[in-house]
């Protein structure tokens, strides 16, 4: 099925009206994340997200974690919802905060859906230890890597008919071309090894360039980053930037550099909250010269922001 479509399906099936007039929430318990969850409810106000511990790394780096003491499971709670890793940020929960959010779903009779599009086991582009998990209670996301029109869910019988029947109407004849492709790699077990050998090495080596990139041009005063632990994207928090991410994006556009504000990437977050204006996502897969060439360009905005 089209990657993104099981979202689309499993937040209409787990949350918004349902029987005697409740409304269900999806509750995400660590934000920011994935713009494209905002747009998938067929019903307004669905979301609902917990805003996070934020921890100052050395070498001018940051880490989002999950805040439990302010993580609220209510009566409303229809599904818990993490990306591991989490697009925008490269954030990768680790294996002690799953298994507490998996101890919660079940104690409240929810299910955890965990959304590996970028993670374990394919196409594995988590740069630290994560061990995959599953259950009767968890429904598990994957896409495959190059062909992402391809998504497989793992869950119980019961979600799985349920997203089945609705595929059936919806996606009554899906593209086949990825799952052609990709039929040939899993039959000559290259899928784990392409993963390992090509996909992850490849993107640790971009990421760990592009940060030395940034740091040659702009300061720790002027931005931090989140610690880059997987997925393609940096996530850059100019915290004392006169001026807003949209402002920032805008003047970036003119110079033909599209980085994406930070405000998409907080659904379900309804109050003002200054750093969710402070950040912006940047894709660290073009060719070095050019992420160089963007990166001169951001830094020289910066330091016209503060003039």
């Amino acid at each position: 099925m089209v990657v993104r479509a099981p979202f689309f399906y499993l937040f209409n099936i787990l949350a918004g009206c349902c029987e005697q007039g409740i409304k269900r929430k999806v509750l995400f318990p660590l934000t920011p994340e994935y713009v494209g969850y905002a747009d998938t409810g067929l019903d307004d106000d669905i979301f609902v997200t917990n805003k996070p511990q934020i921890d100052i790394l050395p070498n001018g780096q940051f880490k989002y974690r999950i805040n439990f003491e302010s993580l609220k499971i209510t009566d409303d709670s229809g599904v818990i919802c993490v990306s591991r890793p989490t697009n925008p940020t490269g954030n990768v929960i680790n294996d002690a905060e799953i298994m507490q959010l998996d101890a919660l779903a079940k104690q409240h009779a929810i299910p955890l859906l965990i959304d590996s599009a970028y993670g374990i086991l394919f196409p594995g582009i988590i740069f630290n230890q994560a061990t995959p998990i599953w259950n009767e209670n968890i429904i598990l996301s994957m896409s495959l890597p190059g062909c992402r029109c391809c998504g497989i869910i793992i869950a119980n019988e019961s979600i799985i008919n349920a997203i089945s029947n609705l595929n059936g109407i919806i996606s009554l004849s899906p593209g086949s071309i990825g799952l052609a492709l990709m039929l040939a790699i899993l039959k000559r077990n290259d899928l784990l090894k392409l993963s390992q050998t090509v996909i992850k090495p490849f993107y640790q080596q971009r990421v760990t360039e592009t940060v030395k990139i940034i740091r040659r041009y702009i300061p720790e005063s002027r931005c931090l980053i989140h610690k880059p632990e997987g997925a393609i994207f940096l996530w850059l928090w100019f915290k004392d930037l006169p001026i807003d991410s949209q402002t920032l994006y805008t003047r970036l556009k003119k110079h033909g550099v599209l980085m994406v504000p930070g405000d998409y990437f907080f659904p379900g977050l309804n109050e003002h909250w200054p750093h969710s204006h402070q950040c912006m996502r940047m894709n660290y897969i073009l060719p070095l010269e050019k992420i160089e060439q963007r990166i001169a360009i951001l830094a020289d905005e910066i330091e016209i922001a503060y003039q």
